[in-house]
């Protein structure tokens, strides 16, 4: 379950910091009452940085294939194998 805390709670950045590492998900920061900021750990922002720039890649091969930029397999690795010398 999300934690959701007030702004004026930021204050405690080693009680926020070990919440972040604690519970592995991200912090939602408020502000008047209203969604502000959301802090988490380093380890989940790559994390979460490495899934999206995986899932841009698989949308970016998606249009691909839609548009019919394919290259056989077979050919592909030959490619491959005579630019790196395997």
């Amino acid at each position: 379950m999300p934690q959701i805390i007030p702004i004026k709670e930021l204050k405690n950045t080693s009680e926020i910091s070990e919440m972040c590492h604690k519970t592995d998900e991200p912090i939602y920061i408020t502000k008047n009452g209203y969604g502000d900021m959301v802090i988490m750990s380093m380890e989940n922002y790559e994390r979460t940085m490495h899934n999206q720039t995986l899932y841009r890649d698989i949308q970016v091969s998606e249009q691909q294939i839609g548009n019919g930029q394919v290259k056989d397999a077979r050919v592909s690795l030959a490619e491959m194998r005579a630019k790196y010398g395997l």
